[in-house]
Formats: C-alpha cells, structure tokens, sequence
C-alpha cells in the first residue's frame, strides 16, 4: 500500500512540474571532461596493474629444458 501511494505521489510530483528555467555552464563541461579522462586513467593504470596476470593467461609456458616431456 504505501509504495502505490508513493508512485502516485511521485507521479504527481512529475505530472505537475514547472519549467525550471535553468542553464549549464561552461564549468560543467570541463567537469565532465575531467570525469571522463579520470576514469580512462584510471583503468589504463588497472590494465597496466593487472597486464602479466592478463599476459600469462594468453601465453603457452615452455617446459624447463632437460626435463622429459612424456
């Protein structure tokens, strides 16, 4: 019962709304851009964390040499 009538609030709420008369400003998009380049940093930091246990994965190991392959 209370989450229909917090829907119907909620969809009243968004029935009735007004304009809101706002703006992005230049700031914003700067902000954005940071945001953006931070977390391509950030998982070309984790990729290069992580890259011998990626490597070693898609690698064949060699047997020692002298040792019987049988």
């Amino acid at each position: 019962m209370a989450n229909i009538v917090l829907a119907l609030y909620l969809g009243t709420l968004v029935l009735l709304s007004q304009q809101a008369h706002a703006y992005l400003d230049p700031g914003n998009g700067s902000m954005l851009l940071q945001v953006l380049l931070g977390g391509v940093a950030g998982l070309g930091v984790l990729f290069k964390y992580y890259w011998r246990q990626i490597a070693s994965f898609f690698t064949v190991k060699k047997s020692a040499p002298g040792k019987d392959n049988q």
